[in-house]
């Protein structure tokens, strides 16, 4: 049933294909019902009414012949017998059986035992004529039983002052086989229609459909950049109006996203242009800065302060410019990858050490573990760019305590885990933390001087490697972010070997979402 009900729930024209015929079979079977009922209501209705004026016909001659007679009780039964013979020899559709007054019944070529009991009594009790169905059964052995009618009714014979019941046989054969055609005609009928039906509702269904299969073969080769795709207009129906929506959707969408991309590469360039621009007072600013740091000791307090403070925020402001030229290579699509086959244990480490002066200032320990195999191919500069960005964020926000760095690999992925132990953030942000000079509390300022760049670059950089970059996190818990590369560039991910959320935690329900994977 697999085949079937993939078919129903994905195919339009099978779904009503379907239905047309479950719908045509049951119009057609209740009104085959409905015609053969009437048709046999009417046809055995004509049969019992044509039967009783027969038989009264028949009654009434027998009975005439019957007073014209002086028979004495000894040769009524005689009489009776002879009257039956000339009657049945002369109606060819019916029979007759009498019940005589000596030797039970008398009858030509029918069985007595077709006259129902019940009717017998009937007619015995009292006068009028009475109608029954029954089975008549033929005295010849070859002969079948066929349905049939029986009409009973009293003869009376006034030499003797006695009555006899006569009984009229009306075999239904001929009515049986009208009916048989009738059935036949109604079911070879109601499949034909059924047939047509069906066919008609797949010729219109594809009609319909087959508009519609174009507009979502055009819509998905919208989707996937193709903005020049139209579609063909014929006509002046619905789908000649579906099909003109379309196109003018198409082209409202090509010049929108036209305006957006010249909007985007006016502000690349833009971005591109001052950060290069502010490369050389900044250069000179700096140069007299670093001058005036230099000799600070010779000023006085004030000046001193002020020679630190501007050295310092000089230098954020020279790694914001680098950030943004960063940023701006990424949007422009102009980064690549410079790689080689590297020891990601390694390079973590290197990071470390060269971190560990600025963790010693801020007075909080790195702990390294690695296991396993953590060879892969690389840009060892931009993962240590990576992993710089998320060792000082976790020095920034781990409020002095321990930083847990874990490096991991399996067959198919490497992977490393920075958990600190501070703040924590909402699980909802677990997004935003990617997002630029995104802040998780707007009113915390920057302790260490980063620029609300470092996350955002260090996940196009794990993009770029075809890798993810996810983070998990919960307030006064902690955070951990888990960078995750293919062993072999061009390699789709499926796992990580290391989990998202940190072993030293039960959460007790799913450990955050992961961007680009599910969690």
């Amino acid at each position: 049933m697999r085949a079937p009900v993939r078919a129903w729930l994905t195919s339009l024209p099978f779904r009503v294909i379907v239905s047309t015929f479950i719908g045509s079979v049951v119009i057609m079977v209740l009104g085959g019902f409905l015609l053969v009922s009437q048709a046999s209501n009417g046809i055995l209705a004509a049969k019992r009414q044509s039967s009783v004026q027969e038989a009264s016909t028949a009654l009434d001659r027998m009975q005439q012949q019957l007073r014209q007679s002086n028979s004495d009780s000894t040769s009524i039964y005689e009489r009776l017998n002879q009257l039956a013979n000339e009657v049945g020899a002369q109606a060819g559709q019916y029979r007759i059986v009498i019940q005589g007054p000596v030797s039970g019944y008398s009858s030509v070529g029918i069985d007595a035992a077709t006259v129902p009991v019940a009717l017998s009594v009937s007619v015995e009790r009292g006068g009028g004529m009475y109608l029954a169905p029954t089975t008549v059964r033929f005295t010849d052995p070859g002969v079948p039983d066929e349905p049939g009618l029986v009409v009973g009714s009293l003869l009376y014979a006034p030499s003797v002052g006695e009555s006899y019941p006569v009984y009229f046989i009306f075999p239904e054969g001929k009515e049986v086989q009208t009916l048989a055609v009738v059935q036949q005609a109604a079911a070879t009928t109601g499949a034909l229609l059924t047939i047509a039906l069906t066919a008609m509702a797949g010729f219109v269904t594809r009609q319909v459909v087959q508009p519609v299969r174009r507009a979502s073969l055009a819509a998905e080769r919208l989707a996937s950049g193709h903005l020049n795709e139209r579609m063909d207009v014929r006509g002046t129906t619905e789908l000649a109006s579906l099909a003109t929506s379309m196109n003018n959707m198409a082209s409202e969408i090509q010049r929108q996203i036209g305006q957006l991309e010249e909007l985007s590469r006016v502000q690349q360039q833009f971005v591109s242009d001052v950060s290069h621009e502010l490369r050389t007072p900044l250069t000179t600013v700096k140069m007299a800065t670093d001058l005036l740091y230099d000799q600070r000791d010779e000023f006085d307090v004030s000046a001193a302060r002020s020679a630190e403070l501007m050295h310092a925020e000089l230098e954020r402001f020279e790694g914001l410019l680098g950030d943004l030229l960063e940023i701006s290579r990424f949007d422009a699509g102009a980064a690549v990858l410079t790689l080689d086959e590297t020891d990601l244990a390694n390079v973590v480490r290197a990071e470390v050490d060269a971190q560990r002066a600025f963790a010693d200032r801020q007075g909080t320990r790195l702990i390294v573990t690695a296991r396993g195999n953590t060879g892969a191919e690389i840009d060892a500069r931009r993962v240590r760019r990576i992993m710089r960005n998320l060792i000082t964020n976790a020095i920034e926000h781990g409020e002095r305590r321990p930083i847990v760095i874990t490096v991991a690999g399996n067959d198919q992925a490497v992977a490393v885990t920075v958990r600190d132990h501070g703040v924590g953030f909402l699980p909802s942000q677990n997004t935003q933390v990617f997002h630029r000079f995104w802040r998780a509390d707007p009113s915390r300022t920057r302790t260490v001087g980063g620029t609300g760049l470092g996350l955002a670059i260090a996940l196009e950089d794990a993009q770029l490697h075809g890798g993810w970059l996810s983070a998990w996190g919960r307030p006064h818990q902690g955070a951990q972010f888990r960078l995750t590369l293919p062993r072999q560039h061009g390699e789709i991910l499926t796992g990580s070997p290391l989990p998202l959320a940190p072993l030293d935690l039960v959460t007790g329900g799913p450990s955050g979402t992961v961007r680009g994977e599910k969690p």
